[in-house]
């Protein structure tokens, strides 16, 4: 990155204390007092790839900001570590024991079909496009904010139904939408296309197929033998950008909800050069990722790239760089104030060759890695960077909570914020948290997951106890027990099962999986879990 530019991103963070200064931005006319809402959701990205979190090498200037304006929860968790259940769980505030969609369901017409990775079979068949969906007429926040008088949009990726289903943004309660309905065409970042609303929209052309790897004979050393994956291309992100910043301008006088949904920092490997030469610059040179790569086939359909590290980094800290300019837009509407802005992550970092998570330490003071991280109930997959900032309630900032919650907490909150009945959900409110005044917090008893891939999972946090159940689908009935009362690598490893020390927490542990499950309508989630004979 030159210079001026991390200076222009680092200047939003400098100019976050002037939005008091009434004469160095507008002030806001409208009648409707409430906020506006906007919530940010990277993809991939862990609890500890942020400044404020403890990040050493990714610089994020401007998330760290929103945290030292606002506040930064510590054990905040994501209802899934896996990016469709973890939307559904977001959308309708249900934890994965009552959720519709509890993995990622990549099937068309109920059977595996290589075509949906090929760009090209999915852009004639539409029918390829798109995973689980969720039941016509299911409550989501964009429903509700819309029964409360707010204009509603979603920009970014979506992962819950496909283009040709009901289960689709602008069905499911936003008024506007800008993005990638199908994760999978979110696997780059330079896209072929874009969905606004229900209309599709060409943004690139000649867009290589996921899996296709260099040239033969190019030289994985030369910088230019990757150009073709992004060379004269328009960056998504850069897309989502212009989106954000048009409904923003639209929308400043009334009450609006946005939910910025990036894909990003999730594979493949691809930022502004830049952004990655900055990092080049500050790590060094780096042996290029390569690896197998092979076109329409799991897990290697992703695509070369010849500084991971250094492009890791850059994903994430370009990232910060717009967030700072949407808080500048913000300011210079003068709606910054009265704008509540909650950050976080889908789920906890990946661990393909595409992510350089071990090395950059994503899930700090947590593990990551294979076994550790997404797709799997260990803290490193599960516990998330949460950051919520509302200047107008929160007159004190840089406040850290240890309040344990979870995605479902979010409808219940955006309801009594915004003054209407939240539909039925398993979380807790946060309105006392975030309103600035000394109320009483509501607390939950426990947290629950399950997961009916990775061999069946199952956890369970109660206090400082965690409960995991593995192998489920192996005929495993044995659950484990963690002290988590002090954040480390090492705390889940299986060497500090304390389970038969104390059956009476594993008891109560036992009931609460009774209680909290209930067999999914749609059979591809089931996970039939295996109770202890007494």
């Amino acid at each position: 990155m030159t210079k001026n530019l991390w200076m222009l991103a680092a200047g939003a963070v400098a100019a976050l204390p002037l939005a008091q200064d009434a004469n160095a931005h507008q002030k806001s006319r409208r009648q409707d007092k409430r906020p506006n809402v906007i919530f940010i959701l990277m993809d991939d990205a862990g609890y500890g790839d942020f400044s404020c979190y403890g990040q050493t090498r990714t610089e994020t200037p401007n998330i760290d900001a929103l945290a030292a304006n606002g506040i930064r929860f510590t054990d905040m968790y994501t209802a899934c570590a896996l990016s469709s259940p973890s939307r559904c769980c977001l959308l309708t505030g249900q934890h994965m024991g009552h959720s519709q969609i509890r993995d990622n369901k990549e099937y068309v017409d109920g059977k595996e079909n290589p075509l949906v990775w090929d760009y090209r079979a999915v852009d004639m068949d539409p029918g390829l496009e798109g995973q689980g969906s969720m039941r016509p007429g299911t409550p989501t926040l964009g429903t509700m904010m819309k029964s409360a008088g707010y204009t509603t949009a979603m920009i970014g990726k979506w992962g819950l139904g496909g283009p040709l289903t009901e289960s689709t943004p602008w069905n499911m309660g936003f008024d506007y939408y800008y993005g990638c309905i199908c994760q999978r065409v979110a696997h780059n970042h330079y896209p072929l296309y874009y969905w606004e609303n229900d209309k599709k929209v060409y943004v690139n052309q000649d867009v290589p197929v996921p899996g296709t790897g260099l040239d033969p004979g190019a030289d994985p050393y030369d910088e230019a033998s990757y150009e073709k994956f992004s060379k004269g291309k328009a960056y998504g992100p850069d897309l989502m950008m212009e989106s954000i910043k048009g409904f923003v301008n639209e929308n400043s006088d009334k009450p609006f909800f946005l939910m910025w949904t990036t894909p990003l920092p999730h594979s493949p490997l691809m930022a502004p050069k830049e952004w990655v030469d900055y990092y080049v610059k500050k790590y060094g040179d780096e042996e290029p990722l390569m690896g197998e790569f092979h076109q329409n086939q799991w897990p290697h359909n992703y695509f070369p790239c010849r500084y991971p590290h250094a492009t890791y980094s850059a994903m994430i800290a370009y990232f910060d760089y717009q967030v700072g300019q949407l808080v500048e837009q913000l300011k210079e509407l003068g709606i910054y104030e009265n704008t509540l802005i909650i950050f976080t992550s889908d789920n906890g970092p990946a661990n393909n060759a595409s992510s350089p998570t071990v090395w950059m330490d994503s899930a700090n003071p947590f593990r990551c890695g294979k076994g550790w991280g997404k797709a799997t109930v260990q803290e490193g997959g599960l516990r998330m960077p949460f950051i919520a900032s509302w200047p107008k309630k929160m007159k004190k900032g840089g406040i850290v909570s240890d309040h344990m919650g979870i995605f479902a907490d979010v409808m219940p909150t955006l309801a009594e914020i915004v003054g209407v009945d939240a539909p039925a959900n398993d979380g807790v409110s946060l309105y006392p948290l975030l309103s600035g005044k000394p109320q009483k917090q509501g607390e939950h008893e426990f947290l629950y997951w399950e997961f009916p891939a990775s061999k069946g999972l199952v956890a369970v946090r109660m206090g400082h106890w965690k409960g995991i159940v593995r192998d489920i689908k192996k005929g495993n009935s044995k659950m484990e027990l963690y002290d988590i009362s002090v954040p480390s690598k090492t705390v889940e490893n299986r060497d500090n099962d304390v389970a038969d020390q104390h059956p009476e927490i594993v008891a109560q542990m036992w009931e609460i999986v009774k209680s909290s499950h209930r067999d999914p309508a749609d059979s591809f989630y089931q996970l039939d879990i295996i109770y202890p004979s007494k």
